[in-house]
């Protein structure tokens, strides 16, 4: 009875000893923060290029709401004139994010960049809806609310 005793407390000490070791693995670790960033790009870059020309306050809000550091400052800023020309396009684009890939992550500095490829439906007021792909790389911060893109910028291809 003693060895089943003694046999039961080794075995929960090294399940215990091995679900706290994977728990704390700095490659586990790693991957969660890498799926974090692609979940967050992929929502955020998807709605930084979603805008109906007839809710223009409401695209600006969810911009700003998806963005930090430089961009969203530089969004914040978007005055009369702009709004006006995004108005008077007259166009409703709907973005999805259809593919990412991170190329850089910094857990200390909470700091990522990644590639996305994307998928833009564009419809003109009265028109048909045109699809184009386009790419993108952005670069995302960690912040109080998750990770945020912090700058982003289309990624020129040669063909």
């Amino acid at each position: 009875m003693k060895i089943v005793v003694v046999l039961a407390a080794v075995f929960a000490a090294w399940g215990g000893w091995s679900w706290w070791s994977a728990a704390h693995d700095d490659a586990r670790l790693f991957a969660l923060d890498r799926e974090a960033v692609t979940q967050a790009a992929s929502r955020d870059i998807a709605a930084l290029n979603t805008l109906d020309y007839r809710k223009i306050d409401d695209g600006l809000k969810q911009w700003l709401a998806v963005s930090t550091g430089t961009l969203h400052d530089q969004l914040a800023q978007t005055g009369v004139d702009s709004r006006k020309q995004l108005e008077q396009a007259k166009t409703v684009t709907a973005a999805q994010v259809v593919d990412t890939a991170v190329t850089a992550l910094d857990q200390r500095a909470g700091t990522a960049r990644l590639i996305a490829a994307v998928q833009l439906d564009v419809t003109p007021e009265g028109g048909q809806k045109t699809a184009k792909r386009t790419r993108f790389q952005a670069d995302l911060t960690r912040t109080a609310n998750g990770w945020q893109v912090s700058a982003l910028a289309p990624v020129q291809v040669q063909s």
